[in-house]
């Protein structure tokens, strides 16, 4: 069975959405529990996810956490039940039947993975980038194609380096990658475009590929978040 992580920090605007299409899309057989890490939200957050109706047969947990994304799904993990763990971000939706299809690669040996990814915007460049999370190579990978990952596993390789506060994901995944461990099932999530259109297309993804080039040439995670701190938050 699986067990749903989603870490969120003042998400009301999409958690509530979240829960009900996890709930239409997937049957309460294969989910052992969705797990909602808050890291101290103040738009209500925790009272919408309180009051949001999920399949009678789904448990769904509410953890106050310690703010920073990588600790608020270690902290999940610890409270998982299921034999598979799903990495979820608030504002990224998965494909129908998305549950029997993650059962279904870890069933033929696939220990982690992730799903192609769509942005919900038609900028060009976007849609390009989109197009391109549909190959198995690490350059194309990233947190919003979500992770899913068996329990025994994530725990061999230590869970998310808490260090990190911006770039967590990406450290995981490396981590897979180093091992052989991971697949991209060929259906997509859709996922927010929202900071791109905050920040600006051109701009945020100029600002991506500098802090994947600091990490490429040793940067620490302090130095990698004082640059997003500078010129993304």
């Amino acid at each position: 069975m699986i067990s749903i992580i989603i870490p969120v920090l003042n998400e009301a605007d999409t958690i509530g959405k979240l829960l009900h299409h996890i709930n239409q899309n997937t049957l309460a057989s294969n989910i052992s529990e969705i797990i909602i890490v808050d890291g101290g939200s103040t738009d209500g957050t925790q009272e919408i996810v309180s009051n949001s109706k999920t399949s009678k047969e789904i448990q769904t947990l509410l953890i106050d956490s310690e703010k920073g994304r990588a600790k608020q799904m270690n902290l999940g993990a610890t409270h998982a039940k299921g034999c598979i763990l799903y990495f979820l971000h608030a504002d990224s939706f998965p494909p129908k039947d998305f549950d029997q299809l993650i059962i279904n690669e870890v069933n033929n040996g696939n220990k982690a993975g992730c799903f192609r990814m769509q942005f919900d915007s038609n900028h060009w460049w976007l849609q390009l980038a989109s197009w391109l999370t549909q190959f198995n190579f690490k350059v194309c990978r990233g947190g919003d194609q979500s992770l899913f990952v068996t329990s025994s596993l994530f725990k061999d390789i230590g869970g998310y380096n808490e260090s990190y506060v911006i770039y967590e994901d990406n450290i995981l995944i490396n981590e897979l990658y180093k091992r052989n461990e991971f697949t991209v099932i060929n259906k997509k999530i859709t996922t927010s475009a929202r900071l791109y259109k905050k920040v600006g297309v051109w701009k945020l993804q100029i600002h991506f590929w500098t802090i994947h080039i600091k990490n490429w040439f040793g940067a620490s995670a302090d130095e990698m978040l004082a640059y997003y701190k500078k010129n993304i938050a």
